[in-house]
């Protein structure tokens, strides 16, 4: 067995000593706490129980407890006590849920339910987990990592959900929900916090009644924080932030049978992305494919580290990257005496702009890895001028309509819900024009570089369209505790895609310090001087002698019909098990970093015939899930334990992996098929009066079943999911510590844990192995301060208490190393201002 199948296969390894220790220590502290302030829970039980939570999984409001999905949910109250405002927030507090930015693209998010996820962010892919917005559907991940005015809630909902929300949701959903206008009252929240890095961060929400039955409401977020790593090189440091974000919210209460509301949100983040910190230098005895006739000078141009570097260092000035999004929102509801109607309707931009530096961290200016300006003998040569400074960018816009309607039949003991909804978006990813990608000097070659230029731009057109429905039938037995559900979904997709390249390579050479002669890498292998002098090197080349696609289009239509059985019985008030089979489908689409127009071009840039390309495209996969679960409560609504086993099934699943021994080519094929198995246990306590514990586990068995390549070859054991750690966990501690006449001590306590897992694309490499961690936060807050007609709230926090250093994203590709990793956040802490009326 090899290091990386020890380390990736569940199957392979057991339960680490160290996991179980801490598991055991966190349960241990949570039960020694809450025994403490009240040993007697059953006598208490009669004064209070756990809050409701309310939650709209189903696009209907119903009780947590009565919705048989896996499900998370952050409310309003949960959001304010760990300082939650933004999918970043909740990366690591949810178990089997992984959200992390992208790692060139610090503006973006790859999330992963149950191992599915996508680690790429082209315009012509889409995610596996989709992401809702008050309903609306958000296409594109880049943006994602930006916070929501006013969120009243938060949804995880783990697993396919096919029928009631349709493609894209093979790994789960996520909804976020924003708070409502209010007409009864005016309302004024100021929220200021500073913390170390120089954060800085206000967060404004005004409320005001119109009429008795019109309200509109105005929030602005401003943010800024600096990184934690410097940038000794010129330009940015890595890691600073500056973010802006307003929102107009109306609400209007037409009559008593309808309802609008409007919104507009707009959100500007600048950032600077950080720099990949070597860790591993590449193996002398190594193929590095493209990278080989390099590697070693590269090497020496970088620094390396087994530790989290304080500074690194660019050669070029490190250019800001932008993200700018603005959308528009329309819901209508109407009840009507046939049943309740509901449009939802809208439209969204983006704009985002992206600039990297993968070089080595020592500033070395003849070894690069970025887009900035070049000004060197290739430039002149390809290009007559230096070529410019270039932030790839994506421009994209979407516009959705849904319509549902919902009804029932009493007498039959049948609800229902029924919909349409319509998608279309447009996008471009601009990376041009002609501009460096790099610049390397040849080992054992002095005065002789590599130097690749590189011009892309792709654009999309995508359709989408679906019908739904699903009914509920509760026959009139067993006192009417059983629930019968089907659900139906038809899709279809269309999709489109054009392909402009042009990637070069050329040999630049100034022997003895004379004139630099430069030719493209083709050239230079018949050029009778060059020819000779670079023979053995040239042998070594494997970068793209001349690499163009001149207006490549891809266009392919998909259709897709999935069904859901469940069935719920309600063994008590208090307890509810289901049990379901939800299929769930995910479009297909294209991939721009394909190095090949299409399949008859023989092999590809690793030198494997995969017989597609480009233009080809890739197919749709399906999954499938089965899924037994309960939710109950117990000893009075005071305990609250959910759990769920689940085991999904993937047919001709999609998958991104990069081509051995490139930088950036990869290929997105239906790889073969795919199970998951996994355990999922959410359980709350009400201690007393004051103290409130929850513990959420996850357990996943992901494994790549089959992969057959283009030869017939069973090439499974290459193959593991990423971003799928086998066990993963939270526990935290709500304690009222004091409660006086004109203000609450209130203290949170919370660790989260996650295991090891492959972090760097899909093709199994001890490399990109992520280790475990564990984070702990904390919380102190003086509530419900009287002052001026309001209350105030001051609180202190504080995030990795511990400063546990750990990796995020880890790569194996860079031709400087054979290992080099993103970190995840250090210490951080702050102060918090509250102030509502």
């Amino acid at each position: 067995m090899t290091f990386t199948q020890a380390m990736v296969n569940p199957r392979a390894r057991q339960l680490p000593s160290a996991y179980k220790l801490v598991l055991f220590r966190s349960l241990l502290l949570a039960l020694a706490t809450g025994g403490a302030v009240n040993a007697n829970i059953a006598d208490a039980a009669e004064q209070s129980r756990l809050e409701e939570v309310l939650v709209s999984a189903r696009k209907k409001t119903e009780s947590l407890q009565d919705t048989p999905i896996s499900l998370t949910v952050f409310n309003e109250e949960r959001l304010t006590v760990e300082g939650i405002s933004g999918l970043n927030d909740i990366a690591s507090k949810v178990p089997g849920l992984t959200i992390e930015p992208f790692p060139i693209n610090g503006g973006s998010l790859r999330i992963y339910i149950r191992g599915i996820g996508i680690g790429d962010i082209q315009v012509t892919q889409d995610t596996p987990v989709a992401l809702y917005l008050d309903g609306v559907y958000i296409a594109r991940s880049s943006g994602t990592s930006m916070d929501v005015a006013e969120l009243a809630r938060i949804e995880i909902l783990r697993g396919p959900q096919g029928t009631l929300y349709g493609r894209n949701t093979t790994g789960g959903a996520i909804n976020l929900i924003t708070r409502r206008p209010n007409p009864d009252a005016v309302e004024f929240t100021q929220v200021l916090s500073a913390g170390n890095r120089a954060l800085l961060r206000s967060k404004t929400s005004v409320n005001l009644p119109i009429a008795d039955s019109l309200a509109v409401k105005f929030a602005y977020l401003s943010e800024n924080r600096d990184g934690f790593v410097e940038n000794t090189g010129p330009g940015g440091d890595f890691g600073d932030r500056d973010i802006k974000g307003m929102r107009f919210d109306l609400g209007w209460d037409i009559s008593e049978q309808m309802r609008l509301d409007y919104s507009y949100d707009r959100s500007e983040l600048e950032f600077y992305n950080y720099m990949f910190q070597a860790v591993t230098p590449p193996d002398p005895d190594g193929n590095k494919g493209q990278s080989n006739a390099i590697k070693n000078s590269a090497q020496a141009r970088s620094r390396f580290a087994s530790t989290m570097l304080s500074s690194m260092a660019t050669s070029s000035p490190l250019e800001a990257s932008n993200s700018d999004v603005e959308g528009h929102a329309i819901i209508f509801n109407a009840a009507t005496e046939l049943g309740d109607f509901k449009y939802i309707g809208s439209y969204r931009e983006l704009k985002d702009a992206a600039y990297t530096d993968l070089g080595g961290g020592l500033g070395a200016s003849d070894y690069r890895l970025d887009t900035n300006r070049y000004d060197g003998p290739a430039a002149d040569f390809a290009n007559g001028r230096p070529t410019p400074l270039v932030r790839p960018e994506i421009r994209q816009h979407q516009s959705s309509h849904e319509l549902q309607f919902s009804s029932a039949f009493d007498d039959l003991g049948i609800e229902y819900i029924v919909g349409a909804y319509y998608f279309e978006e447009s996008a471009v990813e601009d990376n041009s024009p002609f501009h460096l990608q790099l610049k390397a000097p040849v080992d054992g070659f002095e005065g002789a570089h590599i130097v690749n230029l590189l011009s892309q731009k792709y654009q999309v057109e995508n359709q989408a369209l679906a019908v739904f429905g699903q009914l509920t039938w509760t026959p009139d037995i067993l006192n009417k505790a059983l629930h019968i559900s089907l659900g139906a979904r038809h899709s279809r997709d269309h999709r489109y895609a054009l392909k402009n390249q042009r990637d070069e390579v050329f040999i630049e050479y100034s022997p003895l310090g004379a004139l630099p002669l430069v030719l493209p890498l083709a050239e230079a292998v018949q050029n009778p001087v060059l020819g000779p002098i670079l023979s053995p090197v040239l042998a070594q080349v494997g970068l793209p002698g001349d690499r163009r696609f001149d207006n490549v289009t891809g266009e392919r239509r998909f259709k897709d019909d999935s069904y859901s059985v469940l069935v719920e019985y309600e063994l008590s008030e208090a307890i509810n098990v289901y049990g379901k089979l939800v299929e769930a489908y995910k479009s297909g689409g294209f991939n721009t970093r394909d190095p090949q127009l299409d399949g008859s071009q023989g092999a590809a840039s690793d030198g494997i015939d995969y017989g597609v390309g480009f233009a080809d495209g890739f197919g749709e996969e399906k999954a499938l899930s089965a899924e037994l679960g309960i939710k109950s409560e117990w000893l009075n609504g005071r305990l609250r334990v959910n759990a769920d086993v689940y085991r999904t099934e993937f047919d001709d699943m999609q998958m991104n992996f990069l081509l051995n021994g490139t930088v950036a080519d990869t290929k997105v094929l239906n790889a073969g098929k795919a199970s998951m198995t996994g355990f999922e246990l959410d359980a709350t306590a009400l201690l007393g009066e004051d103290l409130i514990i929850a513990f959420e586990y996850a357990y996943l068995d992901a494994e790549i079943t089959e992969v057959i390549d283009s030869f017939g070859n069973n090439v499974t054991q290459r193959y593991a999911f990423s971003a799928a750690p086998v066990n993963s966990f939270t526990a935290s501690a709500d304690w009222m510590a004091w409660r006086g006449e004109n203000a609450v001590l209130n203290f949170n306590l919370n660790t989260s844990y996650m295991d090891s897992r492959l972090g760097g694309g899909d093709v199994q490499n001890a490399y990109t192995i992520l280790r475990d961690y564990q984070l702990w936060n904390a919380r102190l807050s003086l509530d419900e301060i009287a002052i001026a007609k309001g209350t105030l709230s001051v609180s202190v926090w504080g995030k990795n208490l511990l400063d546990e250093e750990y990796e995020t994203y880890a790569i194996d590709n860079l031709p400087h190393a054979d290992r080099a990793v993103l970190w995840g956040d250090p210490l951080s802490y702050g102060l918090d201002l509250t102030y509502r009326y």
